[in-house]
């Protein structure tokens, strides 16, 4: 069997399979990113102010949604590429991510419906781009012998995680060209990509038929689904709270989230044929690798949202950027980190299937926390050439992390179960992302709560803006103004918009608060306090992330034939891999 499905297996198709593989990955996560940049212009071509009230929710799901449908479905994603194949998936996955994001480009709908449309839709795109990242990772490890299988792994994750930033840098771009053109673009690569990988890839791995499981798809997509969708509520406003953790359906969400979640695990146990191997996590490299990815998930998720308002609300204004150009420039100064990706990933990938993934991923999550430690450091008005050279640090990190991270988890599998391993390795990663969202958010919504609106009051007042609409403007929710340096827009300017006063001040006032200057120095003191919060939270999460990767086992150089042959060994084990030791299931 080894024998035949190495011959099967040449040395053409495992480049042809990395390339396609690599493509389709990348462009589903520039997706679920793309947006972020491009909102202002979505919302402008729709006709839709989404800051308006009842409107943010609108802003949260174009977000939001592409990133919780691409948590919940992976698992059950990747254990169907196991059971009817996952090059099928694959393929399939690919021609329905390109018809989403024909139909996105052609919304015909304005205001809310609009909105609605591009909403579903992206739920569809994600459903298409969860099919290639949940089934991917599977088919590169059976395409790969054991002795490259972190090269080849190292540039596909590297690549993902890279699209995550390049998709800013592409929304906003795309953005000053059309708003729809910020999904046009993903059309032709997604039809080439759909022709190519029929054309070319082909089922090389083990297949393990078998029934669906419906009972735990159900659950876990239900609690899942329902635990995520909860934090992104939880995010607005209730109630006089500047954050929704009190609202009976936030509360009643979570709780079920958590109750179908248990109930899932439970069935898993007593189900013949599960969709989510419990029996994995036995496997020590397996299951440290995941506990690393998603703390790992959840800081990066931290850092590339605060990094986002940091620049458009804050530095970038402070040295002469209008507010409407910001979320382009934002994307441009944050490129050390996404060359700090490219850089590290695949040299890492390489290295460490010479000396093992927990030398390099462990140094990588030390160098992330000694990043975000010096990002804690500098001040609001920083320097660019360090703000740089810490972003590239960190880049570097992330990258010596990830790939001998996702090939350590891979070859600690049985080869049949790498589809699924593939999915819940993509769920805690995805679900991590997800996560960040809510908990950065919600802290540093936390922060200016405290100090945001006394700051306000007093700095709109020193303007002459008459101390009743003071009064009003700062006792709005923070997430408004939050969300406003979020999507480029002058916070001031829509701030006050709605009471006209703008109109009745003097224009040296006027010009004073809608100017660049004005709301970056009046927020720079209650947004550091809550910088400093989420930062620290992050720099935690990315120390234990790294104790989990020490504790992964040792490594044991890969044999020179493939590992899923008889007698091979594995990145774990003590002369075979660690799956051949443990329960399966």
């Amino acid at each position: 069997m080894a024998g035949q499905e190495k011959g099967a297996v040449g040395d053409r198709y495992k480049w042809v399979a990395l390339s396609n593989t690599t493509l389709g990955v990348l462009i589903a996560t520039i997706d679920s990113s793309i947006v972020i940049i491009s909102l202002p212009a979505i919302f402008r071509g729709i006709g839709l102010d989404p800051l308006a009230p009842g409107n943010i929710g609108y802003l949260l799901w174009m977000i939001l949604g592409y990133l919780l449908i691409s948590a919940v479905l992976v698992v059950s994603l990747g254990r169907i590429g196991d059971m009817f194949g996952r090059v099928r998936m694959y393929n399939m996955g690919f021609a329905i991510f390109a018809c989403a994001s024909l139909a996105l480009s052609l919304d015909p709908l304005k205001g809310g419906g609009g909105a609605l449309w591009l909403i579903g839709f992206r739920i569809v795109q994600a459903v298409g781009g969860s099919m290639l990242t949940a089934n991917s990772a599977a088919i590169l490890t059976d395409a790969f012998p054991a002795r490259q299988r972190g090269m080849a792994l190292g540039i596909n994750q590297i690549t993902a995680l890279a699209g995550q930033f390049l998709g800013l840098l592409a929304g906003g771009l795309l953005a000053t060209i059309d708003w729809r053109a910020v999904f046009w673009v993903s059309v032709p690569i997604g039809v080439v990509g759909t022709i190519w990988s029929y054309r070319s890839l082909r089922e090389t791995g083990s297949r393990k038929p078998g029934r669906i499981d419906w009972a735990g798809n159900i659950t876990f997509t239900g609690g899942a689904g329902a635990l995520l969708a909860a934090i992104t509520y939880g995010i607005q406003p209730y109630g006089g709270h500047p954050t929704g953790w009190t609202n009976p359906w936030v509360l009643g969400g979570l709780g079920a989230g958590v109750l179908l979640l248990a109930v899932f695990c439970f069935a898993e146990t007593r189900i013949a044929e599960p969709m989510f191997r419990l029996g994995l996590f036995r496997i020590r490299a397996f299951a440290a690798g995941n506990l690393a990815a998603l703390l790992t998930a959840i800081a990066r998720g931290g850092l590339q949202f605060m990094l986002i308002i940091w620049l458009q609300g804050i530095w970038l204004p402070l040295h002469g950027y209008d507010f409407e150009r910001t979320p382009l420039w934002a994307g441009v100064f944050m490129l050390p980190l996404t060359v700090g990706f490219l850089v590290a990933g695949p040299v890492s990938g390489y290295l460490s299937d010479r000396f093992g993934a927990r030398l390099f991923s462990t140094s990588g999550l030390i160098l992330v926390a000694v990043a975000f430690v010096g990002l804690l450091a500098l001040p609001v008005d920083f320097s660019y050439p360090q703000f740089a050279a810490l972003l590239l640090l960190s880049g570097l990190g992330q990258g010596m992390f990830s790939a001998p991270n996702t090939s350590a988890i891979m070859g600690s599998v049985p080869p049949e179960q790498r589809g699924v391993a593939s999915g819940m390795r993509s769920t805690f990663q995805n679900s991590g992302t997800a996560l960040s969202i809510g908990l950065s958010f919600s802290l540093m919504i936390s922060g200016l709560a405290g100090s945001l609106p006394h700051a306000l009051s007093s700095g709109l007042q020193g303007q002459g803006v008459p101390a009743g609409t003071a009064g009003e403007v700062a006792a709005l929710p923070p997430v408004s103004t939050l969300f406003a340096t979020f999507l480029g827009n002058n916070p001031i300017s829509h701030l006050l918009a709605p009471s006209g006063v703008l109109r009745t001040l003097p224009g040296h006032n006027v010009s004073t608060l809608t100017g660049t200057r004005f709301f970056p120095e009046l927020v720079s003191g209650p947004f550091h306090h809550g910088l400093v919060t989420v930062f620290s939270v992050a720099t935690a999460m990315a120390l234990v992330a790294a104790l989990a990767s020490v504790l992964r086992g040792r490594h044991h150089k890969a044999a020179s034939g493939r590992t899923d042959g008889p007698g091979s060994s594995g990145d774990p084990g003590k002369g075979q891999p660690e799956w051949r030791k443990a329960p399966s299931s």
